[in-house]
């Protein structure tokens, strides 16, 4: 029987009326994190690419009693992540909480990749629209001595076979958010990286092959492993605590700890868990 205060935790006087922003939130962990978050009465604005997705997961929000706003936006362009910033700001006044949850994956042995673009797309998803949208919304988070929130993956920690440019894309976020954590630190505003790991969405099915075409299937076995409600679960208290890190899973701590001294073993592991799907 699993014993988890945080679980019993009533998130609601945290997280009322407070603005967030969260990209992605039209499928997968930003979806989730929106309807949970609504739950607490926060401010929300919500940006994808998918208008209709967007509009479904805000009708869901307002039905639960918060105020949503959708924002159209690829945030691998500079003026669109401007226009998320602007929306917030000049919906709600200011912003509390940026949750950079956008990104793209591939599923592909480097060798095997012929188109380029496509990898360069991955980098500047994941990498710079987090980077792009920071920057944009960074004088506010300063005035409310805010929260950025870094989703990244394990893949941000170590790498991992057939996901070598999303592996570099991860890891730059990471570079960039803990360098970031340091400088921001006498301003009040705190940094919280989330390293999950498989978890059960939609991300795979859109990952990217060697041709840069979406697979369309997923290659993980999809029920065996994490839910987005449990990898919510698990984010709320460390976002709400204003933690450094979140690693996922008993699995990815050893892993990690075992890179430290014996990272053959590691890689052993990573190279297991793609060939298994799970």
């Amino acid at each position: 029987m699993r014993c988890d205060t945080d679980f019993l935790i009533d998130y609601t006087k945290m997280f009322t009326n407070k603005t967030i922003i969260i990209t992605g939130a039209s499928s997968g962990i930003g979806k989730m994190l929106a309807i949970r978050l609504a739950e607490k009465r926060m401010k929300l604005v919500i940006a994808a690419r998918d208008k209709q997705r967007l509009e479904d997961v805000a009708k869901v929000c307002r039905s639960k009693g918060s105020e949503a706003v959708v924002v159209v936006a690829d945030v691998a362009n500079k003026k669109a992540c401007k226009k998320i910033v602007d929306e917030a700001v000049n919906t709600f006044g200011g912003i509390d909480i940026l949750v950079n949850n956008a990104g793209i994956t591939m599923w592909a042995d480097f060798e095997t990749v012929s188109n380029l673009e496509a990898l360069e797309q991955i980098m500047q998803v994941n990498f710079f629209g987090s980077m792009y949208l920071t920057h944009f919304a960074l004088p506010y988070l300063i005035q409310s001595k805010g929260q950025i929130v870094g989703v990244s993956s394990l893949t941000g920690k170590t790498g991992i076979p057939t996901r070598s440019i999303y592996a570099a894309s991860k890891h730059a976020m990471a570079g960039f958010f803990d360098s970031l954590r340091i400088e921001l630190k006498e301003k009040g505003v705190a940094v919280t990286m989330i390293y999950p790991g498989f978890v059960s969405s939609e991300v795979r099915e859109r990952a990217l092959n060697g041709e840069g075409i979406p697979l369309g299937k997923s290659p993980v076995m999809e029920k065996e492993v994490m839910t987005v409600e449990e990898c919510v679960r698990l984010m709320l208290p460390v976002i709400e605590k204003r933690k450094r890190e979140l690693v996922m899973t008993t699995r990815a701590k050893v892993g990690l700890w075992l890179k430290m001294f014996a990272p053959e073993i590691t890689d052993n592991i990573a190279l297991k868990a793609i060939k298994k799907g799970k």
